[in-house]
């Protein structure tokens, strides 16, 4: 681990404090793609109240390019131990998504899990599999409600849980749409469905740095939001959820260092929606967060668009995953960039000294097929599969060629 420093000097802070409030004070002009309000019962299971831990799965460790076996909890023949890592963007459920999750239910409830079934073998071949969810799960007996301001079925995350998701981050502008009866039921239904969370808390003891093993590895996920859409936390409650904040995210990882993490990770809803350029404001506080080996990987969501992978200060920094799923784009101010998205995968290695090293993402491109269920396609193997049909492999190769111009040196290689 490098040495953190505990302190940020009063420039660095003044300077980057002011490119983030700037952005956290504009509403968003979030994604206005949905049906509007809706009805829907309440979840058949009703999640009970508590902590539950996220999924500490066992999986077999892989793709670094090293030929050295694994042993027991991911220590490699060299002694080394090493966990596999997989990040998504935004999940954001829009109303045309429930319609088919009806569907899929055969009319009784709502079923997710097939928009997102291919997906599956590449998040069952980590040991941590990690989404965004943007949205707030519906209090229990409120209606359920689509952009501007949402609450989602319980069943989304059912979904999530079943397509091999471990844990989310959950801070994002969508935090308080549904205030805090909002981020409890959220947290609750993660919970419930055995998914960690990093972003909302029940109690101001779940809004400071956790510590999990995955692995035999001490990891900390932290997550952190650009705002709340103009909503002002209850006085008392900030603790709800954290805002982006360079002094805040250095200080919870120190935090978590004296925890016992030995891996630190940072997930940002953070950019202007629709523009793959990561903004002054990201890259000034990507600058500050890789400073002083605080922070070990950056992962990022919120323009709704792929953005670039760069290293800064020695550290890789996702800055957008882009939207797993969505109606995204509903309207002309959505590129059909926003159906594009990346399954981003990596090793992170600790030796014997306790050096971190995280290897180079590996970005496995996604499509989203609205046409056919607001099925979850993974590109390149639906390109490889002589099945797929000529009218959706043209779109495939149509989104392969707009996640080049992002990723290019980036995206998995194929046979």
């Amino acid at each position: 681990m490098a040495p953190v420093r505990t302190t940020v000097t009063a420039l660095l802070v003044a300077g980057l404090l002011s490119a983030c409030s700037a952005t956290a004070s504009a509403p968003s002009l979030d994604e206005r793609v949905g049906t509007g309000p809706g009805t829907g019962p309440a979840s058949s299971r009703s999640a009970p109240e508590g902590d539950m831990p996220g999924i500490d799965r066992a999986g077999s460790p892989g793709g670094d390019g090293n030929s050295n076996g694994t042993g027991p909890a991911g220590t490699r023949d060299d002694g080394m131990r090493q966990v596999t890592m997989a990040f998504t963007g935004d999940t954001l459920t829009h109303s045309p998504l429930w319609a088919q999750a009806q569907r899929n239910a055969g009319g009784n409830g709502y079923d997710y899990t097939p928009m997102q079934a291919r997906l599956t073998p590449l998040l069952d071949g980590v040991d941590l599999a990690v989404c965004h969810l943007e949205t707030p799960i519906a209090p229990e007996g409120e209606e359920f409600s689509t952009a501007p301001a949402y609450g989602v079925q319980p069943e989304v995350v059912a979904g999530l849980a079943a397509n091999g998701y471990d844990r989310c981050s959950t801070a994002s502008n969508h935090t308080f749409d549904r205030g805090i009866a909002g981020i409890d039921r959220t947290v609750n239904v993660l919970a419930y469905n055995g998914l960690g969370q990093s972003g909302m808390a029940r109690t101001p003891q779940e809004s400071s740095p956790q510590v999990f093993e995955v692995n035999g590895v001490e990891i900390s996920h932290l997550s952190y939001t650009f705002g709340y859409n103009g909503i002002i936390p209850p006085a008392g409650q900030e603790w709800r959820s954290t805002l982006i904040d360079p002094a805040r995210i250095i200080g919870d990882a120190v935090t978590a260092r004296s925890r016992g993490a030995e891996v630190v990770v940072a997930s940002l809803h953070w950019g202007d929606e629709g523009v793959a350029a990561p903004t002054d404001a990201q890259r000034s506080v990507a600058e500050a967060i890789t400073a002083d080996g605080a922070i070990d990987l950056v992962v990022g969501h919120h323009a709704h668009v792929l953005q670039p992978t760069e290293k800064v200060n020695g550290t890789w920094v996702m800055f957008g995953l882009g939207n797993i799923i969505s109606n995204l784009p509903d309207h002309p101010r959505w590129p059909a960039a926003a159906q594009d998205a990346a399954v981003a995968t990596t090793t992170v290695t600790i030796d014997r000294a306790g050096k971190v090293r995280v290897a180079r993402p590996v970005m496995h491109p996604t499509w989203v097929d609205r046409d056919h269920g607001w099925v979850v396609r993974v590109v390149q193997a639906d390109l490889a599969d002589p099945s797929t049909p000529p009218d959706i492999r043209e779109q495939l190769r149509l989104s392969l060629d707009r996640t080049r111009m992002v990723l290019d040196p980036f995206i998995a290689k194929t046979p």
